[in-house]
């Protein structure tokens, strides 16, 4: 058996280099050449549809549970807040990776400047913080509404939830200034075609021709550990109580409706946690590179995707708040409907000096009919709540 058998991780291969190279291969660089997914040109066509296709899913299904959150009252909760943050990360993340791929499909220009990558890298990173610090903000949210939930409004109030949003925002950002700065200090490159569809911090780190051992440290300790590790850290505990009070309830139901509550932010940690394991630590080998950019196109496109899926099929309060915004633009549109047509027939017999037809009701659709029986019920069920509210007779 011939060669090494040592198994190495792509964080660590990125950054073992020979410094002492030929002066005349370092170049100082001031655009990269984005290679993009292949570069096969039979296939351009065909993966900027996907792409788009895949784009404009993102944003459709993402703005859908912002606005939904934003709109409906029953939604105006801290778990549904931190999604419709959650969702805003999900849009700016597919934004910042997948617009050069739109880009080089429609211009065929595979050209990025120096500081437009060094953005790139920085923006992206901070998203992808940003998702990993609301997950944990959200599995914490779970933790206090099934472990304690009798006091969940006081603790979990307005102001402890926005604190929360903006300590997740802000520190995203701020973690990732240093390696933004690291990377812009850095003179000289071996090449300046980037492997990837965006510009990937390790993916150009490995074009480098300078010393990354400053920045291969911070990776290590804070990228991964403090980053990384920590929000995982912390959302673990937080299922482990989760865990621990369910398993304590008696009834199978209560235990199959507490899991329920949690199964959907659950579901969506290990999608992204699976995935960003995959890309960053797997042994290396020698398509490493093609791997990586089939886990960060995972990352980028499938993830948020799924996570308006998972929160749309798993979650009784949003398909409700759906099915309620559906009812109420079919009942607007019948109601339109009719009106036009009556106007119309109106306007066929002129100067008669009374109406020529009379205003006749149509038969509800099904569809409108269920939303017409579904609001009678919710206003009987207001008026039952009301009535037992009542204070006693003096």
């Amino acid at each position: 058996m011939t060669g090494s058998c040592a198994v190495d991780f792509p964080v660590m291969a990125f950054f073992k280099k020979s410094y002492f190279m030929d002066k005349e291969n370092q170049t100082i660089v001031a655009y990269f050449i984005i290679k993009g997914i292949t570069d096969v040109p039979e296939l351009q066509v065909s993966i900027f549809i996907l792409v788009l296709l895949m784009y404009l899913i993102t944003l459709g299904g993402n703005m859908t549970i912002l606005l939904l959150v934003c709109l409906d009252h029953r939604l105006h909760t801290p778990m549904y807040f931190f999604l419709g943050n959650l969702s805003i990360v999900d849009m700016c993340s597919s934004t910042v990776t997948l617009h050069n791929i739109l880009l080089i499909g429609i211009t065929g220009n595979r050209a990025i400047s120096h500081q437009s990558c060094i953005a790139q890298i920085f923006f992206f990173g901070s998203f992808l913080s940003n998702e990993l610090l609301f997950l944990t903000a959200m599995s914490y949210d779970r933790y206090v509404a099934i472990c304690n939930p009798l006091r969940y409004t006081v603790i979990m109030n307005f102001r402890v939830s926005a604190l929360l949003a903006t300590v997740c925002w802000l520190l995203g950002f701020v973690e990732i200034i240093p390696y933004a700065v690291l990377v812009t200090g850095y003179p000289c490159y071996n090449s300046n075609i980037v492997n990837h569809f965006f510009c990937d911090l390790l993916a150009v780190i490995k074009l480098s021709c300078s010393d990354t051992s400053v920045l291969e440290i911070l990776f290590i300790a804070e990228g991964m550990v403090i980053l990384t590790l920590g929000p995982l850290f912390l959302t673990i505990i937080s299922y482990i109580f989760i865990i621990v009070t369910i398993l304590r309830i008696r009834t199978s139901i209560g235990r199959r409706k507490a899991f329920y509550t949690c199964s959907s932010h659950l579901t969506v940690v290990l999608l992204l946690y699976t995935t960003l394991i995959g890309q960053y630590m797997r042994p290396v080998t020698t398509d490493s590179l093609e791997y990586n950019k089939l886990f960060a196109l995972f990352n980028t496109v499938a993830v948020p995707i799924l996570n308006p899926i998972i929160y749309s099929l798993k979650n009784k309060d949003v398909k409700s708040a759906v099915q309620q915004k559906l009812c109420f633009f079919k009942l607007h549109s019948s109601s339109d409907l009719i009106k036009s047509k009556d106007a119309g027939n109106n306007q066929l017999n002129p100067n008669t000096g009374k109406l020529a037809t009379e205003f006749k009701t149509t038969e509800a659709a099904p569809g409108n009919q269920s939303c017409k029986n579904r609001d009678s019920s919710d206003t009987a069920s207001k008026g039952k709540i009301k009535s037992s509210h009542k204070p006693p007779l003096s």
